[in-house]
């Protein structure tokens, strides 16, 4: 949670209450830059409430009043839409709908492009009559997208080697020469699935819908990660980025589940880890905000405002700084530099020294980011984050593994 915020410049005149805007969400979108704008634009106080995935979508479900706007992603989203917890987002209050991209709208950046097994976002982003989730079109949706990425893994080139042969594969985070050195992101929407890819890349497993598995198949992969967490190859896992930096920055991992941001946070580990660019493809996500059930008039109009500001090119300036896109990148690119836009959307080398959303050099000049631009990235979209059909299964077993990473016994 970032520190206590300076209330001197919030205050109001005296018998005025100045009118605020909750937001619950993750570190993907909570950020201060973003916030701090948000409020110089807006005219109202924006106060954000940081959580992580897992008790973020739980507090979103259970609580709806605590909160007026819902940043999550869509893969988090069928459990609060179907607790009731939301209202419907209305396209025509949406000024910049029309511009946003049909890797979201259609589920890929072209007719050609893959759409990724899983949650494509398109699944779940259309209201159909019944109040259910759908891809047909219609006037309201459930999730406003906005910041999305393609993820991978990091990995020690000491240990792997650099270059594209042989290519990085998602079996190298089941991959021996990493033994006792690999972490996976606790999360079962997400390091579920990278152990996943990782169990098919290997040869060790093979799923007929790695996007929706049977419970078999759930048993099969849970079977292999505890016979490789007996065998010593897990040091760990992590939730949150600044968790990720640690381990590689202490060289406790040579290969582990990374998010985009985490790369702008290495100082020691950063000559020598490495984002990879799968061969067998990415793991997607499509975040997004939501209305809060309780909304109505005035409140629900700054939501509205403030879901509009997302779209208005600020907010998806600061986004691709630390490695992510938005989800209507011609307004962002507007507040980025062309030195910024060539590496982060154009797969150009770094010009110059690239800086964070907070003002650190994250981006060396140079460098060039792994996967090239992001049509070719999208364009290699192999699953989404997901929740399945038997994701309550999943998730049990998913935490009783990770447990036992953690504590080394047999919980």
């Amino acid at each position: 949670m970032y520190e206590a915020e300076d209330q001197t410049q919030l205050a109001a005149p005296p018998h005025v209450q100045r009118r605020v805007l909750r937001v619950l969400g993750t570190s993907i979108t909570l950020l201060p830059p973003v916030r701090d704008q948000a409020r110089a634009d807006l005219g109202f106080d924006i106060v954000f409430e940081e959580m992580d995935f897992l008790d973020c979508q739980r507090q979103a479900a259970m609580r709806p009043d605590g909160y007026d706007v819902y940043e999550q992603c869509f893969h988090n989203l069928d459990i609060v839409w179907f607790w009731g917890a939301l209202q419907p987002i209305d396209i025509a209050r949406i000024a910049e709908w029309d511009n946003i991209s049909d890797l979201v709208k259609l589920g890929g950046v072209s007719k050609y492009a893959g759409r990724g097994l899983g949650d494509a976002p398109v699944k779940k982003l259309y209201i159909q009559p019944g109040g259910f989730l759908g891809s047909k079109p219609s006037r309201h949706i459930s999730m406003l997208p906005t910041v999305h990425n393609m993820d991978s893994f990091g990995f020690d080139a000491r240990v792997f080697g650099t270059g594209t042969d042989p290519r990085p594969s998602w079996a190298w985070l089941l991959d021996r020469r990493a033994k006792g050195r690999i972490a996976l992101v606790d999360e079962p929407a997400i390091g579920f699935f990278d152990a996943a890819l990782a169990a098919e890349a290997s040869g060790e497993l093979e799923f007929a819908d790695i996007g929706n598995m049977t419970i078999d198949e759930i048993n099969a992969l849970m079977k292999l990660l505890e016979r490789k967490r007996v065998e010593g190859y897990f040091c760990g896992t992590w939730r949150g980025g600044e968790e990720a930096a640690s381990l590689a920055e202490a060289g406790s991992v040579a290969v582990q589940s990374m998010w985009s941001p985490v790369y702008g946070k290495l100082r020691a580990a950063r000559p020598h880890f490495i984002e990879a660019a799968p061969t067998e493809g990415y793991r997607a996500w499509h975040g997004g905000a939501s209305l809060s059930r309780h909304l109505r008039g005035a409140v629900l109009d700054m939501a509205y405002e403030y879901l509009n500001w997302w779209l208005s090119g600020f907010a998806g300036a600061v986004m691709a700084r630390q490695g992510y896109y938005i989800s209507n990148p011609a307004r962002a690119r507007d507040h980025l530099c062309p030195e910024e836009w060539a590496y982060w959307y154009e797969g150009a080398a770094a010009a110059r020294d690239l800086a964070g959303p907070t003002g650190e050099t994250t981006v060396k000049a140079g460098e060039r980011r792994a996967g090239g631009a992001y049509t070719d990235r999208a364009r290699k979209i192999v699953i989404w984050n997901t929740v399945m059909d038997e994701y309550n299964y999943a998730a049990r077993a998913w935490d009783r593994f990770v447990r036992r990473v953690q504590d080394g016994g047999e919980a």
